[in-house]
C-alpha cells in the first residue's frame, strides 16, 4: 500500500499527496476513500497487522514449525520500522484507535500459536514466551528505523535472534 510506504519512509512529514502520487491517483480519490490523515495512517495500520495475521495463521499450519517461526520473526522485523512509525503517528495525540488494538491482539495470538506449536515441536525454548519473542522484534525493527541498517546486517542480527529462540544442541535444553 502507497500510505505504508510512504509514512514508513518519512513519518509525520508523508502527505496524502505523497501517498496519491505514489499510488497513482489524484489526492481527491484519496480524500475520497480516507477523510483525514489520521484516517489514512490507521487503514495503514490496519492493513499491516491484517497482513502479518494472514502470513502467521498460514505459518501456524506450515509443516516445519521451525521455518514457520523464523520466517514470521524475521517478516515482523524486517517490517516493524514501518509498523512502529504507524503507531507512532497514531498515537501522538495519546489515543490509540480501538480497531488498531483489536488487530494488534489479533496478531499477538497467531504469533503465540506459532511460537507454541515451534516449542510443542521441540524447536524453540519452552520458556520463551510471545512477550520476549515481541520485545525482541521491536527493538531490532526500532534500531532499524532509527539508524541505517544494511540489509544483511538486519539479516545476520536477525539470525542471531532466532538462534536464541532455538533449543541449544546437547542434552540440556531450557
Amino acid at each position: 500500500m502507497a500510505a505504508e510506504a510512504v509514512f514508513g519512509e518519512h513519518g509525520a512529514a508523508g502527505s496524502t499527496e505523497d501517498v496519491a502520487r505514489r499510488a497513482g491517483v489524484g489526492i481527491a480519490t484519496v480524500f475520497r476513500h480516507f477523510p483525514t490523515k489520521e484516517a489514512l495512517i490507521e487503514a495503514a495500520l490496519l492493513r499491516h497487522f491484517a497482513e502479518l495475521t494472514t502470513q502467521a495463521r498460514a505459518l501456524a499450519e506450515d509443516p516445519d514449525p521451525a521455518t514457520a517461526l523464523g520466517t514470521l520473526v524475521r517478516t515482523m522485523i524486517e517490517t516493524g520500522s514501518t509498523k512502529l512509525t504507524l503507531a507512532s503517528l497514531l498515537g501522538e495525540r495519546g489515543e490509540f484507535p480501538e480497531s488498531a488494538s483489536a488487530a494488534s491482539e489479533l496478531l499477538r495470538t497467531e504469533v503465540r500459536r506459532v511460537l507454541r506449536r515451534a516449542q510443542d515441536s521441540g524447536v524453540a525454548r519452552r520458556s520463551v514466551t510471545v512477550d520476549e519473542v515481541y520485545l525482541l522484534v521491536r527493538g531490532l525493527a526500532q534500531a532499524s528505523a532509527t539508524m541505517p541498517t544494511k540489509a544483511s546486517t538486519l539479516h545476520r542480527a536477525v539470525d542471531v535472534v532466532l538462534a536464541g529462540l532455538a533449543l541449544p544442541a546437547g542434552p540440556a535444553r531450557p
